[in-house]
């Protein structure tokens, strides 16, 4: 099974990059981040003609995440973290797809740091962690995939001395996902690539892309029972060179056994 996650940074907008990146790649199971459309914005015929069934969580202007699963529907068993019922952004959603059950997650940017924004940031992910051990609990092949908005160690972003106090990368932040990784899940990028510079982000501004400039945002975490059967996985930068592009790449894991 192939596994992919990729911030598409508007997904009407980049629906053609979007629809050529699936036919190209053809993964099993996509989950996407800041569709940026509100539910009945979402080009569900579109990616329907594609092959692909889906089930979305949208929100005008911001945020939104979907999953989506070539020649499958999705079985959406939630939509929002629990713990905050006054939380409005749509930035989590999870479902069943071929006996494995894969959470899409867009977290919180969390800037300026300090702030109320970083607040909220560390609280949401709080609420995620608490619902990651439960997962982790139930013994089943889980897959944590989407835009983390955290860089976790300095080999994941390209001049680290001028990141230390953004939210992205303060050690609040990178110490929650170290607490990820505690509780048993794997970093299946920085599993099979432990050395490696890879960047799944690269900003529209200051010539990033030029410059290879880039930061590890996106990441797929893999429960136990899953994690021994990791293959192979990568980054689709190419991607990002489109015209058009979102300003991440597709990120992707290959799974055996699934």
């Amino acid at each position: 099974m192939k596994i992919a996650t990729f911030n598409v940074n508007g997904v009407n907008g980049r629906l053609g990059l979007l629809l050529e990146w699936l036919e190209e790649a053809r993964p099993d199971v996509v989950c996407l981040q800041e569709l940026k459309a509100p539910r009945e914005k979402f080009p569900a015929a579109a990616i329907d003609k594609a092959g692909y069934g889906a089930v979305w969580h949208g929100q005008k202007s911001w945020n939104g995440v979907a999953i989506l699963a070539r020649d499958a529907d999705p079985i959406e068993t939630r939509r929002g973290l629990a713990g905050d019922p006054e939380d409005s952004h749509s930035r989590y959603i999870e479902a069943a797809v071929r006996g494995v059950l894969v959470a899409c997650l867009y977290a919180p940017n969390g800037n300026p740091a300090p702030g109320p924004k970083f607040d909220y940031k560390l609280r949401w992910f709080e609420r995620f962690r608490l619902h990651a051990a439960g997962l982790l609990e139930t013994g089943a092949p889980v897959v944590l995939a989407g835009d983390f908005n955290i860089m976790p160690t300095d080999l994941d972003v390209y001049a680290p001395e001028r990141w230390r106090d953004d939210g992205l990368f303060r050690p609040e932040v990178r110490a929650v996902f170290a607490t990820l990784l505690a509780q048993g899940w794997t970093d299946a990028i920085r599993t099979l690539h432990p050395d490696e510079r890879i960047y799944t982000f690269w900003d529209y501004f200051r010539n990033a892309w030029g410059r290879n400039a880039g930061l590890r945002l996106d990441h797929l975490l893999l429960s136990p029972s899953i994690a021994p059967n990791l293959r192979s996985a990568g980054v689709d930068r190419h991607i990002r060179g489109r015209d058009r592009a979102s300003d991440h790449a597709p990120v992707w894991i290959e799974i055996d056994g699934v």
